[in-house]
């Protein structure tokens, strides 16, 4: 029998914990971006050199994507989160002493390194904590409401760093910053536990949690994080869901990053603006990201309430979600007139992106078993950060090529051509390779 007791919300609250986290996260990895002039002029960067050293990032947080999943499922969420934390933390307070290295590329790109080390962990355990804690049609709203922390982080990161930087000195906005992460650690440690075992909520949100899993005799049969046979990434990798959620991520993940590590540097190279200039127009377009990073989760409800499966509903939304990217065509053309049509194009573009991102990130849940689910989404966080390595490192090499002809907005516009298309092309090939639905049994 059911219970009639009215049932408790901790879910949400769970959900919190992972939107300042990710909030914190996104904190920590602009930093740099926002710095890039400063640092640029005192340590004599190319854009090939900044390049490198967000490519770095990139490729370092590919790899660590494929172990971090691994780990997260071996050490469960709580712990696999807080190591996670503790590790980018660190990772982001070295970038205050990396000039102290001979080499200043080589300083800064050491500590990317362990940022991205760390940071790599964030979204296999905000994606395994979900599944956990929300049924499979709650999962994508949950998804982006913690997504969305993201775009609160990169609305800040304007705001607080060039401030922190003008009075107290670039080293202290990279040291400030970093130390957030160890104020969050304190509440995860004493907020958070598996449903099985937390205290915090009561029977029926318990049972509404585990609603996916009732059968017709009405008990619920509960996937816990140590059932089921061992899997390998062997095993993972012979399915073709994974190889369709990683190519979506490695086609679009870099899309996002090159947004947010070249957007300051794209105002100042067209728009000669620097410093607490840039502010306002990075913090309005991550402000209407937003939007899509909620909307986006909210939006394949649409469609799985009219009888469609959770796969399939996400897919269409997704068909759908890819199509908004295209207004970055245009971006060459109108920031000829106002670099607020630049602005508009694009947070219609990163709009677009963290609708999409919420989305493929919780097909992951759709097709595998809670077990596997950090292991995969690490396989996929890899494809994506090899995917941004490639246009990161390939960007300032552009970059450097059309600033010496003369012409550094035609780069950009190449670089845009690859942003609007990227969606369309990841849709046809995830939809190729996974038809319909087919949940996965390891």
């Amino acid at each position: 029998m059911m219970s009639n007791v009215k049932m408790s919300n901790y879910r949400w609250t769970i959900c919190a914990l992972l939107f300042f986290a990710t909030t914190i996260n996104y904190l920590d990895r602009q930093v740099l971006s926002l710095l890039k002039p400063t640092l640029s002029k005192d340590f004599n960067w190319t854009d090939s050199d900044y390049g490198t050293i967000v490519g770095v990032f990139s490729l370092a947080y590919a790899f660590s994507m494929l172990f971090a999943g691994r780990v997260v499922d071996y050490l469960g969420t709580k712990k696999g989160y807080a190591w996670s934390i503790v590790l980018w933390s660190v990772g982001a307070i070295l970038h205050a002493v990396a000039h102290l290295v001979p080499s200043k590329v080589l300083g800064f790109s050491l500590g990317r390194t362990v940022l991205a080390a760390g940071e790599s962990g964030n979204f296999p355990a905000a994606i395994k904590a979900t599944a956990e804690y929300f049924p499979k049609k709650d999962r994508a709203l949950a998804t982006g409401i913690f997504n969305s922390g993201a775009n609160v982080g990169a609305i800040l990161a304007p705001i607080v760093v060039p401030w922190i930087a003008v009075n107290w000195g670039w080293q202290w906005a990279f040291i400030g910053i970093g130390a957030l992460g160890f104020v969050w650690l304190i509440f995860w440690l004493f907020m958070y536990e598996i449903p099985s075992k937390s205290k915090l909520l009561n029977e029926a949100e318990y049972a509404y949690i585990h609603s996916d899993d009732i059968r017709s005799d009405e008990t619920v049969k509960v996937e816990t994080e140590t059932e089921g046979k061992k899997f390998t990434y062997t095993e993972c990798l012979k399915y073709k869901q994974t190889w369709a959620f990683a190519f979506g991520k490695f086609m679009t993940d870099g899309v996002w990053w090159f947004y947010l590590f070249w957007l300051p540097a794209y105002f100042e190279a067209r728009y000669n603006m620097t410093g607490t200039a840039i502010s306002m127009p990075i913090a309005i377009l991550y402000t209407i990201t937003v939007i899509g990073s909620v909307g986006g989760g909210a939006f394949p409800t649409y469609f799985i309430n009219r009888g469609m499966d959770a796969y399939a509903g996400r897919m269409r939304a997704m068909l759908i979600i890819a199509l908004f990217p295209l207004v970055v065509l245009l971006t060459p053309t109108l920031s000829e007139y106002s670099y607020w049509w630049a602005v508009a194009l694009i947070a219609v573009g990163a709009s677009a992106h963290q609708a999409w991102s919420c989305n493929i990130f919780t097909t992951v849940g759709d097709m595998f078993p809670k077990k596997a689910i950090a292991t995969i989404t690490g396989i996929g966080g890899m494809a994506g950060g090899i995917g941004s390595f490639l246009l990161s490192k390939g960007g300032g090499i552009l970059f450097d090529h059309y600033r010496a002809a003369g012409h550094i907005e035609t780069g950009y516009s190449i670089m845009f051509v690859l942003c609007a298309v990227a969606y369309i092309i990841a849709w046809v090939v995830m939809k190729s390779l996974v038809p319909k639905m087919k949940p996965i049994e390891l």
